[in-house]
């Protein structure tokens, strides 16, 4: 084998020689060098011109890059260039996101390098400083320096058409206006060239013009009522990969053959092991059982085995479906659809934990004293049959008496009184308190929401929960102990800024909190306990204890579990909706020696452990799926956000309940009580009264009335607006006068159908039809009927 080459002696573009003896291919050490210092693209026919590579050569030497992609050593750009994997293109687009101080601050404007952190460029600008703004887009030479990047513009490019998706409304005289879908934009945009659509038609279009933006309708999403648009609004604006390629469709159906036989697993099929989930549950990653100990060392202890889809035997490292999945990071559940991590045959079928199917599961044995201490933990790879696949509240009437289940005895009740042991040393252990609670939207079989509730926490959740957290201890402790790579589940303790802001906001309600003291879960459950029976602002307090912690991502070095009160914590029971439980599947695999035989079909990835390219990514691919959780729970909570706006649409011009959820200068939020939803009621709507607003209580308070509003408050507000598209609120104080605010109306919902026809357009007539009282704006631009405490108006 040829020794490194020197390229300062043998610089590419001259290089007529071969750098290498007659007929001996480069090594990868190699090949890597001339990548990475290449000042020019690095093709295939770069990298065979440079080492004289010729005939069956530059076949071999195709091989040779190809497994060196599929290794994690190198990428492909767009062009054919090869760079180093989690590197850049010597020469690529970037766009300007930010400026830091006179620096600008670049991203690729595109990248496709899976698993990997989008990286940022510090751009080197000759000339004249400042010339680059935000969005600008410049053809550029890349450079790594140090742990960076730096880039040096070649040329400026013209600036990018910006896309919106929304709704097209009809504005009369044959013109047309784009509503966006987001509700944070605040205008609509005329449409200059309407194409095939149609008013109604949830569009993407791109802006052209300056001040003055005009939209071009580029693509028909379709009607925005039908069933299922208002997941596709989110799927659409945050880009979530919900089409698998042909590829990765047929690599799934063949690995979805592979045999499960209980020689090479081992045969757990005579345990009554079941599944309990929710009754809308698309698919099944985990199924417990549970007994006594018979171990006399064990008095009063239990035995159990928290069974997991054995994914890792499917999806191998460096597989078509392995690239997808990563891409993805993880599922994405809506309420009338869900975009999974892996394809249909593999996520709700052959993965999935169905009742009398033999399945491929990772088994996790471990021993409980009566104390609900995990005494010793085990993994296997096994063959489970479930037993039966039970809804939470089906197991909860089955245990509390209230519905016969032939599961009671063997199943249920051994699951119950090994939990209550477990749920014992989770009191202990006291993790934060907080219960939040989730929406649950309930749709006919067109599609359309029927209603909105707040989803019941019984015991049977938290048993399975505890279950689940049980596991995933074990398994980050069981790599731990042989000193294995993995990803962890990081939550980090509250921030000291944080913390402050809290004090701040408890102490308006006189609630003390000591800096001074070592910050643990329970300290929050201390103040959650003392305001347990206050209905009013209990919710409120829950939800800034909330906003005080971190947010828990993922990470291959050990940061703790703050909230959940743990030390090691990795997720391992879901690895069908989430990529993080695949690598601590592999991982196990490779530390306990759980590898399986080889397949006999050649084309699937024989090994099912955590490969080395792998292990040298986990930063970037824990980064990469972070992102793509905190991506999912936007898109999720935004479509639950408009399936909310469609249902309250029906209640529109009526008096609700609400609680107000926060209060700004220019107004203050509120949520329809047990349906959810957030509206603004501007402080416009106020009536007359010169509002002071208090940022320590951060509350409104009538300089003349004494009208306060703050946060925690129930109050009745008329609905105004519901906006299904954006799933924007919008409210009025029923007794204010003047501003556009509605007057009180005892006729009820009947006697004030006519406001309901100006639900778009609120602020052009009040309730009597007449135009809203005009209002002085100040010298800050605020209206002048609101001051800051301690400020004239």
């Amino acid at each position: 084998m040829a020794g490194p080459i020197n390229l300062a002696k043998h610089p590419p573009k001259k290089a007529k020689k071969r750098p290498a003896a007659q007929n001996e291919m480069p090594s990868r050490e190699q090949v890597m060098a001339f990548i990475e210092t290449s000042k020019g693209s690095a093709g295939k026919r770069e990298i065979a011109r440079a080492f004289g590579l010729k005939g069956q050569e530059k076949i071999a030497l195709k091989a040779l890059l190809r497994d060196m992609t599929d290794e994690g050593l190198v990428d492909l750009a767009p062009g054919r260039a090869f760079h180093k994997m989690g590197g850049l293109p010597r020469v690529t687009v970037l766009k300007i996101v930010e400026i830091d101080g006179n620096q600008p601050i670049a991203v690729p404007e595109r990248w496709e390098a899976d698993g990997i952190a989008l990286p940022k460029l510090r751009v080197i600008e000759k000339g004249r400083r400042g010339a680059l703004g935000v969005g600008d887009r410049i053809l550029a030479r890349t450079e790594e320096a140090g742990n960076g990047w730096l880039a040096h513009p070649v040329k400026k490019l013209g600036k990018a058409s910006e896309q919106i998706l929304g709704v097209v409304e009809a504005a009369g005289n044959g013109r047309f206006w784009l509503k966006s879908t987001d509700k944070k934009m605040r205008y609509d945009t005329p449409i200059n060239s309407l194409g095939d659509a149609k008013a109604g038609d949830l569009v993407l279009a791109e802006t052209t013009g300056g001040a003055r933006k005009s939209a071009k309708i580029t693509e028909v999403l379709g009607d925005t009522f039908a069933p299922k648009s208002f997941s596709m609004i989110a799927i659409h604006k945050y880009g979530i990969p919900d089409v698998f390629s042909e590829e990765v469709e047929a690599e799934a159906a063949a690995v979805s053959k592979l045999p499960i036989t209980a020689d090479q697993r081992e045969d757990l099929r005579h345990l009554p092991i079941i599944a309990i989930d929710p009754r809308d549950a698309r698919d099944f990653d985990d199924a417990i059982w549970a007994a006594p100990d018979d171990d006399a060392g064990n008095p009063g202890g239990y035995r159990a085995i928290i069974c997991i889809a054995d994914v890792s035997y499917y999806v191998r490292p460096g597989s078509a479906l392995d690239k997808e999945a990563v891409r993805r990071g993880n599922s994405v559940y809506f309420p009338d659809l869900v975009v999974p991590m892996l394809p249909h045959s593999l996520s709700s079928d052959k993965c999935s934990l169905r009742q009398g199917e033999d399945r491929a599961v990772m088994a996790c044995h471990l021993v409980i004293d009566k104390n609900g201490k995990v005494t010793s933990w085990r993994f296997t790879r096994a063959v489970a049959r479930i037993a039966a696949n039970i809804a939470y509240e089906d197991a909860q009437a089955a245990v509390d008496g209230k519905l016969p289940h032939e599961m009671l005895e063997p199943a249920l009740k051994p699951l119950w009184a090994c939990w209550k042991l477990l749920f014992k040393a989770r009191q202990n252990r006291e993790p934060l308190a907080i219960d939040m609670p989730e929406r649950r939207i309930t749709l006919d079989e067109k599609g359309r929401v029927t209603g909105v509730a707040v989803r019941e926490t019984l015991d049977a959740n938290r048993l399975v929960e505890d279950f689940m957290i049980a596991a995933n201890v074990a398994a980050a402790k069981a790599l731990e102990a042989k000193k294995s790579p993995l990803i962890y589940r990081a939550h980090e303790e509250p921030s000291r800024e944080k913390l402050i802001a809290l004090k701040d906001y408890l102490k308006s309600y006189d609630i003390s909190f000591a800096m001074g003291q070592v910050i643990k879960p329970s300290t929050f459950n201390t103040i959650l306990r003392k305001i347990e029976k206050d209905d009013e602002i209990r919710p409120q307090i829950m939800e800034s204890v909330l906003r005080s912690q971190t947010q828990a991502y993922y990470s291959p070095l050990n940061m703790g579990h703050f909230g959940l009160a743990l030390t090691s914590y990795a997720h391992f029971t879901s690895p069908i909706r989430r990529y993080a439980d695949l690598i601590v599947h592999r991982a196990l695999v490779g530390a306990y020696n759980l590898e399986m035989p080889k397949p006999k079909d050649k084309a699937i990835k024989p090994e099912t452990a955590l490969s080395k390219a792998e292990i040298t990514k986990l930063s970037a691919i824990s980064e990469a799926i972070s992102r793509t959780e905190r991506r999912a729970m936007e898109a999720e909570r935004e479509t639950t956000d408009r399936y909310v706006a469609a249902y309250l649409a029906q209640y529109v011009g009526e008096i609700v309940e609400t609680r107000i959820t926060g209060v700004q200068n220019f107004g203050f939020f509120a949520t329809v009580e047990g349906i959810g939803g957030d509206g603004l009621v501007p402080v416009s709507t106020l009536g007359s009264d010169y509002f002071i607003y208090q940022e320590a209580s951060q509350s409104l308070i009538g300089e003349r009335t004494g009208q306060e509003y703050r946060p925690g408050m129930k109050i009745k507000l008329r609905l105004v607006e519901a906006n299904p598209v954006s799933g924007a609120l919008r409210f009025s104080v029923p007794s204010a006068s003047g501003g556009g605010g509605y007057k009180p109306d005892d006729s009820g919902p009947e006697g004030d159908k006519e406001n309901r026809k100006a639900t778009h357009s609120p602020d052009k007539t009040g309730s009597n039809g007449n135009k809203p009282k005009k209002y002085k704006v100040n010298r800050r631009g605020r209206p002048a009927n609101i001051r800051h405490k301690g400020r004239k108006a």
